[in-house]
C-alpha cells in the first residue's frame, strides 16, 4: 500500500462519489487482485456511510496514509455532493474486527435499501454487517424465481434471500442457521419490508443434527446453500458441503431447482458441480449467476461462485 497504490485508491473514490449511488453498493474491491498494493482493502457506500474495511494489519506508515488520504478525500466536492456523512475504518484483521470512526459520530446498526428492499446492518460492533453485497445478483434471481414456491434457506445468517423470496412471491420460506441472533436480524428485515411472518420459518439449529425436522417441512421448489468456507465446529467446506449436496433428493420436489453457493477462493465452480453430479446425479447444471460488476476479480474462478441446478 505505497503512494502511488493510495494515489490510485483515491481516484477511484473520487469518481465513485462523483456518481455515487442510490442504494448500498461496493464502491472499491482490492480483494478483487485488479489494484497491486490494495488487495487487502474493500470500500462500500451504505448511503451515506463510507465503510473501508483492511482485512491485513498494514505497517504503522502504511496506515496514517491511508487515514490521511481518506480524509483529504472527505474535503472533496465530490464527498459533499454525494451526501456522504460518516468515513468509517474496520480493521477485519483484528480478532474484534474494531471499527474507527474517522469521520462522523459512531453508528451501531442502520437500515440500507437493495433492490428497493430494506434491510438492517450492524456497524463497528461485528465483523461483517449483516448482508454480503457480492449476492446482490443471487438475491436478485431468488426474487425472480420465487413465484409460488415453498423455498428452503441453509446457512440463512440474516436471511437475505429470505426477504428477497418472500418479495418475489414465495409460498412459504423455511430458514435453517445455528445463529439465534442472526436469524433474530432475518425477523427484522422480514418486518421491514411489511411480510407476513406466518409464511416464514426460522429454524435455530445445527442442519447436521436437524436433517429429520428440515426434511419434514419439505418438499421444497427451491433449495438455497450459501455456507460459510469454514466455521469452526459447525462448518468445512471440502468435507460437509457434500454431505448437505448428497440430501437434496429428499429435499426437492420433481420439478425442483437448487442455487448452490461459494465464496472460497481456492475451489473454482467444477468444485460444486462435480459435487452434484455425483451426490445427487438426478440434477443437471444450468447456469452460473454473474457477480455484480462492482466486484471485479483477475480470475473468475477465485471469486463468487452461485450455480443453478434443476431436477
Amino acid at each position: 500500500m505505497n503512494s502511488d497504490a493510495l494515489s490510485i485508491l483515491h481516484d477511484h473514490l473520487l469518481k465513485a462519489l462523483a456518481a455515487a449511488p442510490a442504494e448500498t453498493r461496493r464502491l472499491f474491491h482490492g480483494r478483487g487482485r485488479c489494484w497491486p498494493g490494495l488487495e487487502q482493502l474493500t470500500v462500500d457506500w451504505l448511503q451515506g456511510v463510507v465503510l473501508v474495511s483492511l482485512f491485513k494489519e498494514p505497517e504503522a506508515a502504511q496506515l496514517e496514509a491511508l487515514k490521511q488520504r481518506l480524509l483529504q478525500l472527505t474535503q472533496s466536492s465530490e464527498w459533499a455532493t454525494s451526501g456522504a456523512h460518516t468515513l468509517a475504518l474496520q480493521h477485519r484483521y483484528l480478532l474484534q474486527s474494531t471499527t474507527e470512526w474517522l469521520l462522523g459520530e459512531a453508528i451501531e446498526d442502520m437500515t440500507i435499501t437493495e433492490g428497493g428492499l430494506r434491510y438492517r446492518v450492524d456497524l463497528g460492533r461485528k465483523q461483517n454487517t449483516g448482508l454480503f453485497l457480492d449476492m446482490r445478483y443471487g438475491r436478485d434471481w431468488v426474487r425472480a424465481n420465487a413465484q409460488g414456491k415453498r423455498v428452503l434457506n441453509l446457512f440463512a445468517y440474516t436471511c437475505g434471500f429470505s426477504v428477497a423470496a418472500i418479495e418475489g412471491g414465495a409460498t412459504h420460506v423455511v430458514n435453517l442457521d445455528m445463529s439465534s441472533p442472526a436469524l433474530s436480524r432475518g425477523r427484522d428485515n422480514h418486518r421491514l419490508n411489511g411480510h407476513d411472518l406466518g409464511r416464514v420459518t426460522f429454524l435455530g439449529h445445527d442442519l447436521f443434527k436437524s436433517w429429520g425436522k428440515v426434511i419434514g417441512k419439505g418438499p421444497y421448489d427451491l433449495v438455497i446453500i450459501d455456507p460459510p468456507s469454514f466455521q469452526k465446529g459447525s462448518f468445512l467446506l471440502t468435507k460437509d458441503y457434500q454431505r448437505v449436496l448428497r440430501r437434496l433428493p429428499e429435499l426437492l420436489s420433481p420439478q425442483g431447482m437448487v442455487l448452490a453457493c461459494m465464496n472460497d477462493p481456492a475451489f473454482g465452480a467444477d468444485f460444486l458441480i462435480e459435487g452434484v453430479m455425483r451426490e445427487a446425479p438426478s440434477l443437471r447444471f444450468e447456469q452460473r449467476l454473474e457477480n455484480p460488476p462492482e466486484f471485479p476479480d483477475a480470475d473468475v474462478e477465485c471469486g463468487l461462485k452461485a450455480l443453478v441446478f434443476r431436477q
